[in-house]
Order: structure tokens, then C-alpha cells, then sequence
């Protein structure tokens, strides 16, 4: 064993007062602070339920981020965590406790490594003089309502046993606990069982909202009011939303869509708006415009109905003058008039980072139309092009004016028209053209992350890509 390896002196005695259950609870009391964390986190590691629990009625710091411990959820330690909050509420509020918040988020935490012991200046004079000062906070300031912050991801269609007991652990204790839900994401759930959960959290606390729940828009009417409650969210990500085909765009269902789309007024906070595979609110996008009240730096519609009348008014509304990214993939724009798109992009030349029309449709002509404002996104750190029809002498011109764009670092372009023969590939062809289009890329600057793709393979799903080495396709690896 080399010296590295050796335990602590302090490492042994934990070990030891641990290895007695009944010793280390009644120890708890009197264990000096700077213990605390290393005891914790040795307990927790071997589910020592009935330790933690008593540690967490008389925790000595403000923050126990317990969340970022849990690797993976494990029922009978939450249990121990929680019940170790009912005895802090039970009990007269020892003198010894700070504590002001229990973190499940799981996420990395400092705490654990400076007071775990894990860095030598765990037990500094700096640290010790911070913890004497947090001893001396006034009594008042010691006996505000305990907050809980949770962050909430759920995948399936109903909630895992972790979830489901925390949640009927936090209903009786509302009025006496705070719940804080930064993050909430929710997948595949029925709206009653989210607003369930939104009845327990509050509402204000959540600052990122994602909804894939593949909601008709009776439920996306009937969760609207819980929306315009989340006056803190700055992210929003919805999918999969779709028209009850048995309404045939009645007056029911404009009335779900506006009751929906004027929560939008309340979220005063909102920076990121993202929608994918929406498919009920084309036609409707004034509304959601006249609703935006601050500038929003992201604006993701992808894979989704959108109209002429909705692109029109993109360019018209403030909120999105000083966008940073913007992704319209999977829209096929090859239907509509394009100015509207062309007039925003020259809007937002001083402010965007991320350009991304993937899968459009787009031909010659639309990428004409954009190279003068595109040439001004002195920002631009990423375009894609993939899946767009565009010629080998429009390319050239394309990569011309972007190689001398210093801030792009993500590059993606088609692979040009003419590596097709009645669509499809020709590879010597494909190999030969797009090595053309980066030297002329690389004559300007030496680009980081550059890359040329063909058309999706109907064969294998996959698209072959030219770049720093050539990525074929299953199909054509398998030739």
C-alpha cells in the first residue's frame, strides 16, 4: 500500500464510531461540525438509514445537498432523508441546526469535497471563521420555512416509486415546508398527474419547463392555468401536441389555443422557447407574439405546421430582435415566400450565435437571399444546412462569405446537387466536390468543426459525411 492510499487518522475513527449504530446516533449531538459532512456522506454510502436520519434533525450547515450523493435514487435512503426533516418539525428547533435547504437536485456539488475532507483546507481558519458566522445569524433568520428543491425528470407514464413518495410525503407538509422545482420535464404523462405535482410545487419555483406528453388540446387547455403561474420560467420546451381531428378547427378548439397561448402574457421571465412537433398552433401565431413581453434568446420550431400568415409576423415582433438562436429544421419553407425569414435574419445579425435550417427545403435561391444578411452574423458559432437542395456554384458562395465568419467553430453544409445522378449518390463524385468546397474553406481560416453531408440513406436511416475522413453510410459500407 503506498502512502497515498493510507486512511486518515480521522478516516479510521469514522469508520469506527460507524460500525456501531447505536453509538454514532447518540454521538450525533455532540460531533463538531466539520465531521459532519464526511460522517454524512460515509452513512449514506452504506445506507446507514437510521444514522441519517438523526443527522438530518440537527445538520450544523444552511444547504444539505443530499441530491448530489444520489447516483442513483434509492428508496429507503430518501425515506431516511425525510424522515430526518419530520424529526428537525418535530421537535423544538435545536440550537445546533441551520439548516435552511435540502438539495435532491443531482447535481455536482462543491460541498461534499471542501467539507467532506476530500481538500485540505477543509478545516482552514477562512472556514472556520465562515462557519462561526453563519452560528451567529439571528434567530429569526434561523427559523424560516425549510425549502425542498427538486428537480423533477420523468420519462415514463407514470412516476417511479422515488417519486410517487415524495410526492405523498409533501402533500400533508405543505403548508409547513417550501417546494422548489427549478427543472421540471415530463414525458408521456396524463395532464392530471403534472398538475398533481404542480399542487404540491410551486409553481413560481420552476425556472425549466419541458412538456412531450403527446397532449390533445383539451389537455393542454385544461393545464394553461398552471402555466401562467410559472411567473420564473425562462425555458420552455413543448412537443408533440396535436388537433383533435374530431373538432375540424372549430370555435372549441381556437378557444383552446388561446387560452393556452395567453399564458404567455405571465411569463415575464421567459429567454428560451422551444416547439417541436407541434402541429395545432399554425395560424395562431399572432397570438403567441402579441403575448411575448421580453426579448427571447432562443426560438426553436422544428418539425412542426407552421403558415405564411405565422412566418410573417416573425419579423414584425421586438421579442425576437435580439434572437441568438435560431432553428426552424424540418419546416419546409420551400412552400412559402421567403422574405419574411430573409427580413429577420438581417434583424438579428449583431446578436446571433446559432443558425439551424436542417431539413428545410431550401434551394439556390433561398440561400441567395440570406447570404447578405448571413455574411453580418459576425457572432455565428454554428450553421446547419443539412438536407437542403443546393447547387455546387451556390455552395462555393455559401462557404465563401461564412469562412470569414472567425467565431464558427460548427459547421454543416449538403453535400451539393450534382454528387446525385436521379437521386442517388455517386460517391467518387460526392468524395471529389465536396473535397473542393473545403480547400476553398480552408484558403480563408482553418475551420474547427466542418463537415459536408449527403441525403439520408432510405436503405440504412443515415447519411454519408464528408469531413476531416469520410463517414459512409451502413448501406454503402456494406457495397
Amino acid at each position: 500500500m503506498s502512502f497515498q492510499t493510507l486512511p486518515t487518522l480521522v478516516q479510521l475513527a469514522l469508520q469506527s464510531l460507524l460500525r456501531v449504530e447505536a453509538l454514532a446516533i447518540s454521538a450525533v449531538q455532540d460531533l463538531p461540525w466539520v465531521l459532519f459532512p464526511p460522517v454524512f456522506k460515509e452513512a449514506f454510502n452504506h445506507r446507514q438509514t437510521n444514522i441519517l436520519r438523526a443527522m438530518v434533525a440537527v445538520w450544523p450547515f444552511p444547504c444539505l445537498p443530499v441530491g448530489s450523493l444520489m447516483k442513483n435514487p434509492h428508496l429507503e435512503t430518501l425515506q431516511a432523508v425525510l424522515d430526518g426533516v419530520d424529526l428537525l418539525l418535530t421537535q423544538v428547533w435545536p440550537r445546533s441546526c441551520k439548516l435552511k435547504v435540502v438539495d435532491f437536485r443531482a447535481v455536482n456539488h462543491n460541498f461534499w469535497h471542501v467539507w467532506g475532507g476530500a481538500e485540505d483546507h477543509a478545516c482552514s481558519p477562512q472556514v472556520i471563521r465562515k462557519q462561526q458566522k453563519l452560528e451567529d445569524l439571528p434567530k429569526s433568520e434561523e427559523r424560516q420555512p425549510l425549502k425542498i428543491i427538486v428537480d423533477i425528470c420523468l420519462k415514463f407514464c407514470r412516476l417511479d416509486e422515488c417519486h410517487t413518495h415524495l410526492l405523498q410525503w409533501a402533500k400533508p407538509r405543505k403548508k409547513s415546508l417550501q417546494f422548489c422545482c427549478p427543472k421540471l420535464q415530463m414525458k408521456v404523462l396524463p395532464v392530471c398527474t403534472i398538475i398533481e405535482i404542480l399542487k404540491v410545487f410551486e409553481p413560481d419555483t420552476i425556472q425549466e419547463l419541458e412538456l412531450n406528453s403527446r397532449w390533445r388540446l383539451e389537455a393542454l387547455a385544461h393545464f394553461a392555468p398552471y402555466l401562467g403561474q410559472m411567473r420564473n420560467l425562462q425555458k420552455f420546451l413543448m412537443a408533440g401536441v396535436y388537433v383533435d381531428h374530431c373538432l375540424r378547427k372549430t370555435f372549441t378548439e381556437m378557444e383552446y389555443v388561446h387560452k393556452f397561448l395567453s399564458q404567455f402574457s405571465k411569463l415575464n421571465c421567459l429567454q428560451h422557447l422551444y416547439m417541436n412537433q407541434v402541429y395545432s398552433f399554425s395560424g395562431h401565431m399572432d397570438h403567441l407574439v402579441r403575448c411575448l413581453k421580453n426579448p427571447l434568446e432562443t426560438l426553436s420550431i422544428t418539425l412542426s405546421l407552421v403558415s405564411q400568415s405565422d412566418l410573417n409576423l416573425l419579423p414584425q415582433c421586438q421579442s425576437l430582435w435580439q434572437l441568438k438562436h435560431l432553428n426552424l429544421s424540418g419546416i419546409p419553407l420551400f412552400f412559402f415566400h421567403f422574405k419574411p425569414i430573409q427580413i429577420l435574419l438581417e434583424s438579428i445579425t449583431a446578436t446571433l450565435q446559432t443558425l439551424e435550417f436542417e431539413g428545410c427545403e431550401l434551394n439556390d435561391s433561398h440561400i441567395t437571399a440570406l447570404l447578405p444578411g448571413l455574411s453580418q452574423c459576425s457572432q455565428l458559432t454554428k450553421i446547419n444546412f443539412y438536407g437542403n437542395g443546393i447547387s455546387m456554384l451556390v455552395l462555393e458562395d455559401l462557404v465563401h462569405r461564412t469562412a470569414k465568419l472567425r467565431q464558427l467553430t460548427h459547421e454543416l453544409y449538403p453535400a451539393p446537387l450534382e454528387c446525385y445522378d436521379n437521386g442517388s449518390l455517386i460517391l467518387d463524385r460526392f468524395i471529389q466536390l465536396c473535397s473542393s468546397l473545403m480547400t476553398t474553406l480552408r484558403a480563408i481560416r482553418q475551420p474547427e468543426k466542418v463537415s459536408f453531408g449527403a441525403g439520408i440513406c432510405s436503405g440504412c436511416n443515415e447519411r454519408c459525411v464528408f469531413s476531416l475522413e469520410i463517414k459512409l453510410c451502413s448501406c454503402w459500407q456494406s457495397d
